[in-house]
């Protein structure tokens, strides 16, 4: 008798057990289902806000009519005119109108910026003014930018200009003030007082390294504190965030590393001053051919355990989650962008 009641206390304590796991399944099915759901509908609101490739981001002077006629056949993916330190102050005016005329010629495969002088210099406001009605302008990218309050000044310049709502305005960041008014910077650059325009968080790390009286070294660990700082912020507010330039030309090596360790942190691509580094960041910072493939494993593995009424995904032995999905689809819609662009450029980029 003891040897039956005790059969059937394990066989009661095994019913109860398997009742518990199915109702565990369903509740992550139910939860698989709910976040599938948060997630589409995440993404389908963010699709226009997802920024074009930025990987290669190359300066030119303004002055420099050569240099500017050939970027359009480079494959950068943006494209950088500067009227602020690659300027002589004697050319400012004079490359501020060649900067105009380029841009009314219109560069057909290139998102292009215009790094104007800080409203601080005798030619800042006038740059404002001047290329608040540009054609073909993706953004105006403003030095050494200190506080929000600048921010609300060039939004009333740009708009009192007649500047279009979409015009959006870079900062550059590149002075311990900067760095410490990250928050106050980024959270008035996205509000209606400075018209929404902040989309992006550039740094400039060879100001900064001066003002730091650090040095310039291969692992840049004087650097990694501001760096990482810019970044939080950038991601904090939904800005894009592009690394420093890297000075040595001759070492492909370190741009190849640097590149690299930016990528790692998580920033969207590195400003260049040289052609012949595009390359080396155009690889950096776009996604592998087995991470792509990865990606499209986690999508189409989460649409079938949706459609299955799954409650569990696991894709190459791990368990994939929300985040997953979310940065599988990022990286998936960074890829299509990237074919996308290089099938414009052609073969001759």
């Amino acid at each position: 008798m003891a040897a039956i009641l005790r059969s059937a206390a394990a066989l009661c304590q095994r019913t109860a057990s398997s009742a518990f796991v199915y109702s565990r399944i369903a509740v992550k099915r139910d939860l698989l289902q709910a976040r599938f759901s948060a997630s589409n509908h995440r993404m389908l609101s963010t699709v226009s806000k997802v920024a074009k490739p930025q990987r290669s981001v190359l300066y030119l002077p303004g002055s420099n009519l050569k240099a500017i006629a050939k970027a359009r056949t480079l494959p950068a993916d943006m494209i950088v005119m500067d009227l602020e330190d690659a300027v002589a102050p004697d050319a400012k005016v004079t490359a501020r109108t060649q900067v105009l005329g380029s841009l009314a010629e219109g560069f057909k495969n290139h998102p292009v910026i215009v790094r104007a002088n800080g409203l601080d210099t005798p030619w800042g406001v006038d740059d404002l003014k001047a290329l608040a009605s540009a054609k073909g302008l993706h953004a105006i990218a403003i030095p050494k930018v200190e506080y929000g309050s600048t921010l609300i000044k060039i939004n009333e310049i740009l708009t009192q200009s007649g500047a279009p709502a979409d015009l959006e305005v870079w900062c550059m960041i590149e002075t311990p003030i900067g760095i410490f008014n990250l928050q106050e910077i980024c959270s008035t650059g996205t509000s209606d007082a400075a018209g929404k325009r902040l989309s992006a968080l550039v740094m400039g790390t060879s100001d900064l390294t001066k003002d730091l009286r650090a040095k310039h070294t291969a692992d840049r660990h004087p650097l990694l504190t501001s760096l990482q700082l810019t970044l939080l912020a950038a991601r904090a507010y939904g800005l894009s965030c592009l690394d420093g330039v890297h000075l040595a030309l001759d070492d492909a090596a370190q741009l190849q590393h640097h590149c690299r360790q930016a990528m790692e942190m998580g920033f969207d691509g590195k400003t260049l001053i040289h052609p012949k580094q595009i390359s080396v960041a155009n690889e950096a910072f776009q996604p592998g051919a087995d991470e792509v493939a990865e990606c499209q494993e986690i999508v189409a593995a989460y649409e079938a355990a949706l459609a299955r009424g799954a409650g569990v995904v696991v894709v190459r032995g791990r368990l994939i989650e929300n985040l997953h999905l979310d940065n599988a689809r990022r990286i998936l819609q960074l890829h299509e962008a990237i074919v996308a662009r290089e099938a414009a450029l052609g073969p001759a980029a």
